[in-house]
């Protein structure tokens, strides 16, 4: 039984570095090199999308200096994974706001997205600048105003038209959430999408996570009977 969408809270990043007495700028370069293995991995198991949380809303509140970091970093990787990216089918899409981005990281992002909007294999989906909360609120402005307009009615307003409204719309649900770096939190990432997730947490720094990894998730999840609340 193979999922057709996992969802990775990548946790660990810089207690990784930390523990090994590195800068945390090599932490995250090595999440980035985790992520390439885990989505060859997941192309190899047969996985249609994988969601990958890359930078919370909340993590604007960090240092700015590590803001810049991650920033920097995620207008290389966009630029030096591209070419690999496309040659492996993967398209991205990206699933938040954008606005706040500097201008280098937003560009280079929507260039991936551009560039790998033909593809067909896996469905890269990063999380960046993403608050699931947030993303309820705006999908529930969304309706609010077409309702204002006289477009709609609000007691029509189902489930399907909310789903239709978040930043995943469509995508299929994640049937598993996966969390490294021995939390347990869902840490608000996908909080309406994930409603029948299963969930399986290790203790693996995410710059270690690899297909191994990957697939005790799956032999996991495998095992699991996904009732739905019956």
């Amino acid at each position: 039984m193979i999922p057709k969408h996992v969802a990775i809270i990548m946790d660990g990043n810089r207690r990784w570095a930390a523990e090994r007495g590195l800068p945390i700028a090599y932490g995250y370069q090595r999440g980035v090199t985790a992520l390439r293995r885990t989505l060859r991995a997941a192309q190899r198991a047969g996985i249609g999308v994988v969601t990958a949380y890359a930078f919370s809303e909340e993590n604007w509140s960090r240092p700015a200096a590590q803001v810049d970091l991650l920033m920097s970093l995620c207008a290389r990787a966009a630029r030096s994974e591209l070419r690999a990216l496309a040659k492996e089918g993967v398209r991205i899409r990206l699933c938040g706001r954008n606005e706040r981005l500097p201008l280098a990281t937003r560009a280079a992002l929507e260039d991936l997205v551009a560039q790998t909007a033909a593809n067909d294999g896996l469905t890269l989906n990063l999380a960046i600048d993403y608050g699931g909360r947030r993303e309820i609120g705006d999908a529930v402005r969304a309706l609010a105003c077409e309702v204002s307009a006289g477009l709609r009615k609000a007691e029509t307003i189902d489930e399907r038209d909310i789903q239709s409204r978040l930043y995943t719309a469509g995508l299929p649900d994640p049937d598993l959430v996966i969390r490294t770096g021995g939390e347990t939190r869902i840490s608000n990432f996908l909080l309406f999408q994930s409603a029948y997730a299963e969930f399986w947490a290790t203790d693996t720094h995410w710059p270690d996570f690899g297909e191994s990894h990957l697939r005790a998730a799956l032999d996991a999840y495998a095992l699991r009977q996904r009732r739905y609340g019956t």
